[in-house]
């Protein structure tokens, strides 16, 4: 029997979240997803008037091609990329992980080589076409979330089909005040960063490059950071598992890095992976209602109810501070109570204590 909400999901991604019109293009790129919802998707697509064209993935190939990756093979890879999202108006990926430590063991030179070279066919999909990301929910997903995988599929489809539309008027309340603001700063446990956002953009996220979503974000001016910032949620990038990562930050730069468990040094070799790495590129603050607890997965701790995410690396085009990095780190900081809570000021005000906003207008992004 058909779960209704695969196609409850398909929908909203080609209606809402890429506005799928009659004769467009759409890639629908999946990563170890069930043919089920690729059969939805598609439906979806033809729907609208679309044009589905699919691209099917596996991560255990997809580590294979890594581990001997070359210049001359990843030259040849992100060429015919480019040309295949050239050749489309719209981008679905649902990526899925059977494992999310598959790519753990890539030596970091070799992701770095296939990094560089992808990064053309990333900017492209990013400026020129109509995007959106999302998980997959499968068990080693729910592992790490530490529930059942019922439990877990529950949760995801809750979250990913938040009604985004019903939060729009706050988030652009939100994003007013961001671009009235001139300084901020954080405070919490092992934390008391101060930064600039003077004539930065700030950027509504309210389902329409990524499920789930929720937040809005901007980027600090690039040599304003200073300070220190202890981030309290678990993080994985490139495969490893880092947890209590924390920077000292001088002029913008990230001066001392320092990671628990011994991953202090594979943290470094992070930041030292271009000039761009060591600065920031993004601030934003997460708001989804349905996402409590971090799990190791970006796309759903970066939405937590009550943080915030502070990013080495890559700026957004949208909210740029011209930093540039093969680098995008978000990494997470949770200031509700049960997680030693926090403040947020604007231009010396308080406007979110302990995870909760405090003006009105924004009432409606409090969990």
């Amino acid at each position: 029997m058909k779960d209704p909400r695969l196609t409850e999901l398909a929908r909203q991604l080609t209606s809402y979240s890429t506005r799928i019109k009659k004769g467009e293009s759409v890639l629908l790129d999946l990563h170890d997803v069930p043919e089920a919802f690729a059969v939805e998707l598609i439906r979806e697509v033809r729907r609208r008037g679309g044009l589905p064209q699919v691209r099917l993935h596996s991560a255990s190939v997809a580590r294979e091609l890594l581990m001997g990756a070359t210049d001359e093979q990843y030259q040849i890879t992100a060429k015919h990329l480019l040309a295949e999202m050239k050749d489309v108006d719209a981008y679905i990926a649902v990526r899925g992980a059977h494992n999310i430590a598959e790519q753990s063991d890539v030596p970091a030179k070799r992701m770095e080589l296939a990094m560089t070279h992808m990064r053309k066919v990333i900017d492209h999909r990013v400026k020129k076409t109509k995007w959106c990301v999302l998980r997959w929910p499968h068990p080693a997903m729910a592992q790490q979330a530490g529930m059942s995988t019922e439990a877990f599929e529950d949760f995801y489809f809750r979250v990913c089909l938040l009604d985004y539309k019903a939060l729009l008027p706050a988030m652009n309340s939100l994003k007013k005040l961001m671009e009235k603001t001139k300084q901020v700063q954080l405070k919490g446990p092992g934390t008391d960063l101060s930064f600039s956002i003077e004539d930065i953009p700030a950027i509504v996220c309210g389902g329409n490059y990524n499920i789930p979503d929720g937040e809005v974000f901007t980027a600090p001016v690039r040599n304003s950071v200073d300070g220190v910032l202890a981030y309290n949620t678990p993080s994985i990038y490139r495969g490893i598992p880092f947890d209590g990562v924390k920077f000292v930050f001088e002029k913008g730069k990230i001066v001392k890095a320092t990671a628990a468990g011994g991953r202090t040094r594979d943290l470094n070799k992070i930041l030292d992976s271009d000039k761009g790495a060591r600065y920031v590129g993004e601030f934003a603050l997460g708001f989804h209602p349905e996402i409590k607890e971090p799990m190791r997965d970006i796309l759903f701790d970066e939405k937590i109810a009550g943080s915030f995410h502070f990013t080495p690396g890559q700026a957004y085009e949208e909210a740029d501070n011209g930093n540039r990095s093969q680098v995008h780190w978000d990494l997470v900081n949770i200031q509700r109570p049960d997680y030693g809570g926090g403040e947020v000021f604007f231009d010396g005000k308080v406007i979110r204590k302990d995870g909760q906003f405090l003006p009105k207008s924004l009432a409606k992004l409090n969990w």
